[in-house]
């Protein structure tokens, strides 16, 4: 059981930043990486929908033999995790937007959130931004669109770059001096994000937090792979292979399967 891979998913490729921050952690842990890019974005989708699509994702990942899984999407986490833990008996780890660290941090008392609708709408973000908006001024911002460019190559394009001036400007005005990534396919955006917003403004993003529960889970659940040869890591996907391989600088045999 030990030597099973850690399974993960997403809607698509955006996931690949936190198996990277995973892999560095655990470099021995094997890995299968589940790609929905058929059905991404899950964002615009309706809670039923996403449930269903977390338990497809979810089946064939436990077919494969997967000792837990990481839900690699905010989207995901916040309208299905609680489902997938009451159904399933394998450990989960969710992401949620790391609003908490944010709020307590910000001297200007304004932080920015960038997410999809499917995680602004949840009732766990919610929840969550309540608890600190009493306080902070949080300005959120549904990236409609993003997902989809970077999922079909267009990550450092003019239209990515118009689209993410058009979300920020608001924010900038506000005098945010955080930005909160709220899926997992923004990181890649840091580039074009540290080129558009004020020096001043931190952004954070929830990989490196994922990845030290992920172990912290694993290690509770006497899972951790003690084993010192090569891990195992294999990556699949229901689209087009090429974002993914980009992502990951060339460097997988990106599999291409029917989920």
């Amino acid at each position: 059981m030990n030597k099973n891979s850690i399974g993960i998913f997403d809607s698509g490729v955006g996931g690949t930043s936190i198996w990277k921050e995973i892999n560095a952690l655990l470099p021995n842990e094997n890995t299968l990486y589940l790609a929905d890019s058929k059905h991404a974005p899950y964002g615009s989708k309706g809670k039923n929908a996403i449930i269903d699509l977390s338990i497809k994702n979810t089946e064939y990942l436990l077919n494969q033999n997967c000792k837990t899984i990481v839900v690699a999407c905010n989207t995901a986490t916040t309208n299905a995790i609680d489902y997938l833990r009451a159904q399933y008996k394998i450990p989960f780890i969710g992401i949620e937007p790391a609003i908490k660290p944010a709020a307590l941090q910000t001297k200007t008392n304004a932080i920015g959130i960038l997410a999809t609708k499917g995680t602004l709408s949840s009732v766990l973000f919610s929840k969550t931004a309540g608890i600190f908006s009493k306080s902070v001024h949080i300005i959120e911002q549904v990236g409609e669109g993003i997902v989809d460019l970077i999922e079909t190559g267009k990550l450092d394009s003019p239209e990515m770059r118009s689209l993410l001036k058009i979300y920020l400007n608001p924010m900038i005005i506000a005098n945010i001096d955080h930005l909160v990534l709220g899926c997992t396919h923004y990181p890649y955006l840091m580039p074009l994000l540290l080129d558009i917003l004020p020096n001043h403004v931190k952004i954070i993003d929830s990989g490196e937090a994922v990845a030290r529960q992920t172990k912290a889970i694993l290690q509770q659940n006497n899972l951790l792979n003690t084993s010192t040869s090569l891990a195992k890591n294999r990556f699949l996907t229901n689209g087009n292979p090429e974002t993914m391989n980009t992502l990951l600088n060339q460097k997988f045999n990106i599999e291409i399967a029917d989920f």
